[in-house]
């Protein structure tokens, strides 16, 4: 839920495999409070991190390294489309367009790091004391 709209999300392979994996109680994969991304990066890396850096390096990604519709992009930050008018007509969630966007964006975050680029894992500097 976004804005107290249902949002799908399609899942890549790689991501139905992981879930799949984990163990449950009931149909709910996880349960997360509004804010519990913000708390655990908040945990790992006081200060410095924010939800809002990885959904602007999707959007980054989509805009510069693919040629998907910028609608389409939008639609995967559940963003609205368009001004008020537009959006009484345009009641599709492009759901397969973003499927195919989504595993792309998986199979770009999944390749091998550039030679000579610079990662620095989230959790290196955690302090959990």
């Amino acid at each position: 839920m976004k804005g107290r709209k249902q949002h799908r999300i399609p899942l890549c392979d790689r991501a139905v495999a992981i879930l799949s994996a984990l163990p449950r109680k009931d149909a709910h994969i996880f349960t997360l409070k509004d804010a519990a991304m913000l708390d655990l990066l908040r945990e790992i890396r006081p200060g410095e991190l924010t939800v809002h850096g990885f959904r602007s390096s999707f959007r980054d990604w989509a805009s510069e390294r693919t040629r998907y519709a910028p609608d389409i992009a939008e639609a995967a930050l559940a963003h609205a489309i368009g001004n008020k008018s537009e959006r009484s007509y345009h009641r599709t969630d492009l759901f397969e367009k973003r499927r195919r966007l989504m595993a792309d964006w998986a199979a770009w975050c999944s390749r091998p790091v550039p030679t000579g680029a610079t990662v620095t894992a989230i959790a290196a500097r955690a302090s959990h004391g």
